[in-house]
């Protein structure tokens, strides 16, 4: 993978700060290589596990079309950003991740990605017979990051502990 660098690389956030925006984050826009050479981005609920992001979709689509064409793509996940009009700016924290997706075809690691998904969004309910319902009609497609960096408007980088 390319390694290009931050051009604002004090605003690059720690790795732990990164981790807590992936497994915290509630919305992800997802961008693949969409058809006829367009971007395609698509905001969707996610999971991260363990170098992993996964995300469900309907079997059949413009995503599932996507990566089937070319599996490389980016996530980015906001954490923050608070508009801030006399100043012109905006205080922000983000996430952008690069990776490889794919579909998974297991029908456990499915269901162990279905069961995280549900955790994280609907903790203490019971997924299971929504998870069997579903199970033939969804899709689970797991990204395995290669690089991800983080980075957050200089107001805020200058709160953070040195």
């Amino acid at each position: 993978m390319n390694e290009r660098k931050m051009r604002r690389f004090k605003q690059e956030l720690p790795q732990d700060e990164v981790l807590r925006i992936l497994k915290e984050g509630k919305v992800a826009i997802w961008a693949v290589d969409g058809d006829n050479g367009y971007p395609y981005a698509v905001p969707l609920n996610y999971v991260y596990d363990n170098g992993y992001i996964y995300i469900h979709s309907a079997v059949q689509g413009h995503k599932i079309d996507a990566i089937k064409r070319n599996p490389k793509c980016s996530v980015c996940i906001v954490d923050k950003d608070d508009i801030v009009p006399e100043e012109f700016t905006s205080y922000f924290r983000s996430v952008i991740a690069f990776g490889i997706a794919e579909i998974v075809d297991n029908t456990e690691a499915k269901i162990v990605a279905l069961k995280l998904l549900c955790d994280k969004y609907c903790a203490g309910i019971d997924p299971t017979a929504e998870i069997d319902r579903f199970l033939k009609t969804v899709a689970i497609v797991r990204i395995k990051i290669e690089k991800v960096t983080g980075k957050e408007a200089k107001e805020l980088m200058r709160t953070r502990p040195q």
